[in-house]
């Protein structure tokens, strides 16, 4: 069983995969939703999102696209995850005395021990065991950041 989303999965990808390819230039939204079988429209929003959180930085021009903000080893998983969900929308609560004083309170303390526990991994990690398994073929060492 994941108990993350897919729109949560699909953050830790994109921003790994720009970590990955976004050297010598930005990684276009069109390159990354073809490496991930997913229309570009689909993808853009969440790009945004990842924008707005200081994980991405938006390349303008044309030759643009997207690159990480940070060092890789410096964003977390967990934080990746609470930019996606943060914009994700969601369904309405049911509004039941039960759910409100019982299970809330207790679903919401375990999903705050799994973003700890997601926020002890980086993107770096996932870089290198990418690159181990060698997920998208064999691929030249790249600089992981430059100012």
């Amino acid at each position: 069983m994941n108990l993350l989303s897919q729109r949560g999965l699909l953050a830790i990808a994109a921003v790994v995969d720009v970590a990955l390819h976004a050297r010598p230039s930005p990684v276009a939204a069109k390159a990354l939703a073809a490496r991930h079988e997913l229309p570009p429209r689909h993808l853009e929003t969440l790009l945004q999102t990842l924008v707005r959180a200081n994980i991405l930085k938006g390349v303008r021009g044309p030759r643009g696209g997207y690159e990480l903000a940070r060092e890789r080893r410096r964003i977390s998983v967990g934080e990746i995850v609470r930019a996606a969900l943060s914009e994700g929308g969601g369904a309405d609560k049911p509004r039941s005395p039960l759910v409100g004083a019982v299970i809330e309170p207790l679903v919401a303390g375990a999903s705050d021990a799994f973003l700890h526990a997601l926020d002890g991994i980086t993107v770096d990690e996932l870089c290198k065991r990418a690159e181990a398994q060698a997920v998208f073929g064999s691929m030249d060492v790249k600089s992981d950041f430059t100012i």
